[in-house]
């Protein structure tokens, strides 16, 4: 066997190469190397010939003729020729099979770091179906990034000195709520009465008194009066992150960034600039106004306020500020020990009366915030450039989603009209428990699996989406065992484990393989485990998690249909336990393969394997 799997197209790829440099070219294109589809014959190809047709004035096949005169070969290439404009290859059955049954080699690692901002919610509530999304996207892309090389430092920021947060805590002291209901979770419960204020408040007469209550609350907020009390929710909305999967390497208060002196070293950083001013007449007047005009073209109104002339800061300003600080303009913020996840990892968090520690001055950021607030990310990367700092902003990256539906409804949070995510998680479980119990009343752990399962499957929900795509997640849709689900692929990966415990117990693992007796059904599933690299590194590349799991899907479908496979007598095509001795080899190496990597894959999206369904 080989000690580490081999990059087929890359070795490809670099003979076309040298194949084109001896046609006379001197700029060679980018050279494609893809799989070919199965009535075309070889198992790997190249269009690059239809990209030269231009260049050389010559019909593609005629260029594909004269590439494969030149073109030398590695040894593991049984045949290459030419179908139409494209140059195929046939490999070795025996190699290819060699190659997916081989470890991938670990990546190498990436200069600078990532800091990848996600969750993020108001700590004035329960996490609500909105905020899903957000959580799972970010945390399956850290995942993905760190498996591939990068430094990631995964930031969670906490908005402590916002309306929301004052409202809420508000909100107990004007209805005397001061004992919880044991029976309800904490954030549940502040929840509930910031949806009883906003409702109080549509009354005039008690308007006016609330919005004095809640700027008084602001202002002790801002004072870091109130820092208790937010953080009581923080660590209930905490306990939802951890059951999602969710882990994070920081907390960053907001009113710590003002604190510590950041916003106004931020906000004097740029009235220095020729873009930030301070109008004395009309509408701006009094207040430090940025003009945007020379970065964002095309606005009706370019200016922006960073503080108003009450002197007040905007949220704009504060995450100018944030910014500056991810990406090591400024320093100052300090750091205690807050919590330990679930994994075991420290989660820290600023904190005035902490330590300095290696936190923030990233080389690149990605923030995950919704589609609706693309204009207030990209005011924050202007301000990079209104610095003078263009290198930085294009190193800003926004990963825009769009919003959740849950069963076609849209959420509300000051309405009330909102499901939780901890409801949502509860009512999975609850009907995948319910499915065990039905299918598999003898399973060894039954509330594992469902919790597993359950929560895999709105993780996977909320993933296999593209990003930019409105998701409508339903219950009976994500929990399905067929179709492009979580338990779908977790069903495949159980599948494999059984076969491989039933082979242990026969004493038949280890058994050699004969790779000579490997037939296309091996060869196919083969080629579709061989992309796994690829795929990963393209779902870093695009920050996009959604090609890692429809890949995953394509799996699963693939071993399914290689455990299904008939022969054209009807009877089973690919028995793996039952084959002849050297192919059952074969085939019991592959299961394995399969099964590492259906388990590296969902590890990476954040779903947990498990072993009995």
């Amino acid at each position: 066997m080989l000690a580490a799997r081999q990059d087929i197209k890359a070795q490809l790829k670099a003979s076309l190469k040298e194949a084109l440099f001896a046609l006379g070219l001197a700029e060679v294109p980018e050279v494609v190397v893809q799989e070919t589809p199965p009535d075309k014959g070889g198992d790997y190809g190249t269009p690059v010939a239809m990209s030269l047709a231009r260049t050389l004035r010559k019909a593609p096949p005629q260029i594909a003729a004269e590439l494969l005169q030149h073109i030398v070969l590695p040894p593991w290439v049984r045949r290459a020729f030419v179908v139409g404009g494209y140059l195929n290859f046939e490999l070795e059955p025996a190699f290819l099979l060699e190659n997916a049954l081989a470890p991938l080699p670990p990546f190498s690692p990436k200069e600078g770091k990532v800091l990848l901002e996600h969750t993020s919610v108001n700590p004035n509530k329960e996490l609500h179906v909105g905020h899903l999304r957000n959580i799972c996207l970010g945390d399956a892309l850290a995942r993905i990034l760190r498996f591939v090389g990068y430094q990631v430092e995964v930031m969670n920021y906490i908005d402590d000195t916002g309306r929301q947060a004052a409202e809420s805590l508000f909100a107990l002291e004007y209805f005397g709520l001061k004992s919880p209901d044991p029976s309800v979770k904490y954030d549940h419960w502040v929840g509930e009465a910031y949806v009883r204020l906003h409702r109080a408040m549509a009354d005039s007469e008690q308007r006016a008194q609330i919005e004095a209550g809640v700027q008084a609350t602001l202002h002790r907020l801002e004072a870091g009066e109130l820092r208790d009390q937010v953080d009581r929710i923080l660590r209930a909305q905490l306990l939802t992150m951890y059951r999602l999967g969710a882990e994070y390497d920081a907390l960053v208060w907001e009113s710590d960034i003002v604190r510590e002196g950041l916003l106004q070293e931020a906000m004097r950083a740029l009235e220095a600039t020729p873009y930030v001013f301070r109008p004395s007449e009309g509408k701006y007047a009094g207040a430090l106004v940025m003009d945007t005009s020379p970065f964002i073209p095309g606005l009706e109104d370019p200016y922006l306020v960073l503080i108003r002339s009450n002197g007040t800061s905007t949220y704009t300003a504060k995450d100018i500020a944030l910014q500056f600080w991810k990406m090591g303009l400024l320093e100052g913020l300090r750091f205690h020990r807050y919590d330990t996840q679930p994994s075991g990892a420290p989660l820290y968090s600023t904190c005035p009366e902490g330590e300095p520690m290696p936190f923030g001055g990233a080389q690149e950021t990605i923030n995950v915030v919704d589609a609706r607030q693309s204009h207030a990310l990209r005011v924050v990367q202007a301000s990079l450039e209104v610095r003078g700092r263009r290198d930085l902003a294009e190193r800003c990256f926004h990963l825009a989603y769009e919003t959740v539906l849950l069963e076609g409804q849209q959420m509300s949070g000051r309405k009330g009209i909102t499901v939780s995510v901890d409801e949502v998680l509860d009512e999975a479980v609850r009907r995948v428990r319910a499915v065990i119990a039905e299918k598999n009343p003898d399973h060894p752990s039954p509330e594992e699996a469902a919790e597993q399962i359950g929560v895999g499957a709105v993780r996977f929900a909320m993933l296999k989406t593209e990003a930019r795509k409105q998701i409508d997640f339903r219950y009976e849709q994500a929990l399905s065992l067929e179709g492009d689900t979580g338990p779908y692929i977790q069903y495949a990966y159980a599948r494999a484990g059984s076969i491989l415990r039933k082979a242990e117990e026969m004493g038949l693992l280890g058994e050699r393989p004969d790779l000579t007796q490997a037939t296309p059904y091996e060869v196919a599933l083969a080629k579709v485990l061989l992309r796994f690299g690829e795929v990963v590194q393209e779902a870093a590349r695009a920050r996009a998690p959604h090609i890692l799991a429809q890949y995953l899907l394509d799996l699963a479908a693939a071993w399914n249909g290689f455990y299904n496979a008939k022969t054209p007598e009807g009877k089973p095509a690919t028995p793996v336990l039952t084959a002849p001795p050297g192919l059952r080899g074969v085939r019991l190496e592959l299961v394995s393969a399969l099964r590492q990597t259906l388990r590296q894959g969902l590890g990476l999206l954040g779903l947990k394997a498990p072993e009995v369904m």
